[in-house]
């Protein structure tokens, strides 16, 4: 075959590389994965089993281990929905209007990526401490926030709550406003268009969007240690937890909570694919959708 017949037959197949190149491509990209994904993953689970499902069930079955795992359940099943909702309000904000202070909100949305989680938790120590700006007035009507659950969960809404704003900014940008203002001249109103018109659009968005919060507030290890106070059965979350048996030698244990938190991410990860399948199929779907016909007896110019 001529080198012209090579270089359309690669043209053809969507790329000029030869197949060389393509295999050492992707076999660099399966070492890499299998190096920094696969073995860190399966080295979690035999460390966690290497004594047994007896020593690994045990560690789960632990006060401590309970408790850590709850306060991560309560946390992020606070932090979603509350970033949910500001998400949603500050993508249709910044995606729908025009007005003053557009680019300072969308900076603020991008803030958490930009700050360290560490200093995020030490603002919060210096704003709801002891000797932060309101802490004596904290401490005189008996309100705990820093070193309890409620800093715990402001922590975690801090340095998650641009995930599900970031998802949906650039779908309803994309979008435009077209279908919403259709929809109020025909005589609907913002709750009703809100339902029937921008939900249904950005669904898909908003899912993925709602699977990385809830993966990264379960997560979350440096805001959240700052302000939790490391108090065992108390204000520690399952990576905290992790972190202080590995500390004490229990490494058992410490990898019996920590594949918990693989399982978790592994779930994430099979959701997420899921949501993408899903959303494919429907664009694939409606791709195929045969052309509307024009009504009898219409007319085209």
């Amino acid at each position: 075959m001529s080198s012209s017949k090579k270089t359309l037959s690669r043209v053809q197949a969507g790329t000029t590389e030869s197949p060389l190149v393509r295999y050492v491509l992707t076999g660099l990209a399966l070492a890499f994965m299998a190096l920094f994904l696969l073995l860190p993953l399966a080295a979690v689970f035999t460390e966690a089993l290497r004594n047994g499902w007896g020593a690994y069930l045990e560690a789960l079955q632990d006060p401590d281990a309970w408790s850590a795992i709850r306060l991560t359940l309560l946390t992020a099943a606070v932090a979603v929905p509350l970033n949910l909702i500001f998400g949603i309000a500050a993508a249709w904000a910044i995606a729908k209007y025009e007005f003053k202070g557009k680019a300072f909100l969308t900076t603020l949305v991008d803030l958490p990526f930009s700050v360290s989680p560490v200093v995020a938790g030490l603002i919060y120590v210096l704003v709801f401490g002891a000797q932060g700006w309101f802490g004596p007035w904290l401490q005189a009507h008996d309100i705990k926030i820093v070193f309890a659950v409620p800093g715990i969960i402001l922590a975690t809404v801090f340095v998650t709550f641009p995930f599900i704003a970031r998802e949906l900014i650039p779908l309803m940008q994309a979008q435009g406003n077209d279908e919403e203002q259709a929809a109020i001249v025909l005589g609907a109103s913002g709750w009703q268009t809100f339902w029937h018109v921008t939900l249904p659009n950005i669904k898909w968005g908003l899912i993925y969007g709602v699977i990385l919060c809830n993966a990264r507030a379960m997560g979350e290890f440096g805001a959240v240690s700052v302000v939790s106070g490391h108090i065992r059965g108390q204000t520690n979350t399952m990576p905290l937890h992790v972190e202080i048996l590995y500390n004490e030698y229990q490494s058992v244990a410490a990898f019996a909570v920590a594949s918990l938190l693989a399982l978790l991410a592994l779930v994430t990860l099979a959701i997420k694919s899921a949501v993408e399948w899903r959303h494919e199929r429907e664009l694939k779907a409606g791709a195929d959708l045969p052309p509307e016909r024009p009504a009898a007896g219409a007319t085209t110019h």
